[in-house]
C-alpha cells in the first residue's frame, strides 16, 4: 500500500486523514461469527477453552470476562480457574495439571502478569503445544521457528490477520517491528518474514540508534513497546500501514505506542488504540482453540 494506493473496497472505514482504518472489532466479530458458523456446520461438538486467573488485577478480569464472553458466541465452552493473589506456586501448578489432564480441555490460558513471587515459566512449561492456545511456550515458539504444527501467539497472528483483511500488501515490502519481547516482536518478525508473507522484517528497538529513520524506510511497522506516543509522523512513510499493539496506561487514560492523530494524516492504514490489535488477540485465542480441538481429534472433518 502507497500513498497512492488506497485499497479501493468500499466497506473500509477511514480517518479524518484518509487512512484505511483497520478496525480490530469488526474483524473479531467476523472470526466469531465465522467460527459459530463452522461449529454449528459440524453438530455443536464440544469445544473447550480453560482460562485461569490468578489474583484480582482489574485489566486482567476485564480481559478474561471478554475472552469467556467470545467463547460462548462462537459457540465453545468456556471453563474457569480463579485463585486467589496469595497461591503457591504448587497449588497453582496443580491447578494447572488438572487442565492438562482433562480430556475435554483443549486449550488452556493462563492469564499474565501472575503476581509477584510466582514463576510464569514453570506453569506455562506445564501446557502441552496443543493445548497452549496463546502460543507462548518454549515448545510452542519452537514449533513456528521451524515451521510445524502448532499454535501461533495471538497478538502477532492477529496483526497478520489485519493486514490480510485490510489489503495490505506484504510480498517484498519492507517490515519494522518495534520491541523484541517473546510474546509479540520475535514471533511478529518470524510471520512477517516466512514462506507466504514474503516481507523484509527489521527488528528495532531502544538500541537500534536512530528509530525514526529506520522506521521511515518501512511500508509496514508494527508498534510493540508499551511507550505512549513513541512512533510520531516523523517516523512514518506516506502510504506506510502502522499497527501499534503497546500499551501504557497513562494519567489521560489507555495509550498506544502510536500518536494516532498525527500518524492518521500520513499512514495508508493504521489501527486505531483501543480497537485495533486487541480485539483481534481475542479473535486468534478463538481460532486457536478450534484448531486445537481438532489437533486433539475433537472435532469432526469440515465438509
Amino acid at each position: 500500500m502507497t500513498a497512492t494506493d488506497r485499497t479501493p473496497a468500499g466497506d473500509f472505514e477511514r480517518t479524518p486523514g484518509g487512512a484505511i482504518l483497520m478496525d480490530g472489532n469488526r474483524l473479531r466479530d467476523e472470526v466469531v461469527a465465522d467460527l459459530n458458523e463452522r461449529i454449528t456446520a459440524l453438530g455443536n461438538p464440544h469445544v473447550c477453552l480453560a482460562t485461569v486467573l490468578v489474583g484480582d488485577d482489574k485489566p486482567s478480569q476485564i480481559y478474561v470476562r471478554s475472552k469467556r464472553r467470545k467463547a460462548d458466541e462462537a459457540g465453545m465452552m468456556s471453563r474457569h480457574v480463579g485463585l486467589p493473589a496469595d497461591i503457591t506456586q504448587e497449588y497453582l501448578e496443580e491447578a494447572v495439571l488438572e487442565l492438562v489432564n482433562d480430556p475435554h480441555v483443549h486449550g488452556i490460558l493462563v492469564q499474565l502478569p501472575l503476581p509477584e513471587g510466582l514463576d510464569a515459566e514453570r506453569v506455562l512449561a506445564m501446557i502441552p503445544p496443543e493445548k497452549d492456545v496463546d502460543g507462548l511456550t518454549e515448545r510452542s515458539m519452537g514449533r513456528l521457528v521451524r515451521g510445524g504444527e502448532g499454535h501461533v501467539p495471538c497478538t502477532p497472528l492477529g496483526v497478520m490477520r489485519l493486514m490480510d483483511r485490510y489489503g495490505v500488501e506484504t510480498s517484498g515490502k519492507r517490515a519494522v517491528v518495534i520491541g523484541r519481547s517473546t510474546l509479540v516482536g520475535l514471533p511478529q518478525v518470524l510471520l512477517l518474514g516466512r514462506k507466504g508473507c514474503d516481507a523484509t522484517p527489521t527488528l528495532a528497538h531502544s538500541r537500534s540508534g536512530d528509530l525514526a529513520a529506520i522506521c521511515r524506510e518501512a511500508d509496514i511497522i508494527v508498534a510493540a513497546v508499551g511507550m505512549a506516543g513513541l512512533v510520531t509522523a516523523d517516523f512514518v512513510k506516506p502510504g506506510a500501514a502502522v499497527l501499534d499493539v503497546g500499551i501504557s496506561r497513562t494519567a489521560e487514560g489507555i495509550q498506544g505506542d502510536v500518536d494516532f492523530d498525527a500518524v492518521q494524516e500520513i499512514a495508508g492504514a493504521i489501527t486505531p488504540m483501543p480497537g485495533g490489535t486487541g480485539p483481534m488477540t481475542i479473535g486468534c485465542l478463538l481460532e486457536n482453540t478450534f484448531h486445537a480441538a481438532r489437533m486433539q481429534g475433537a472435532l469432526p472433518q469440515e465438509s
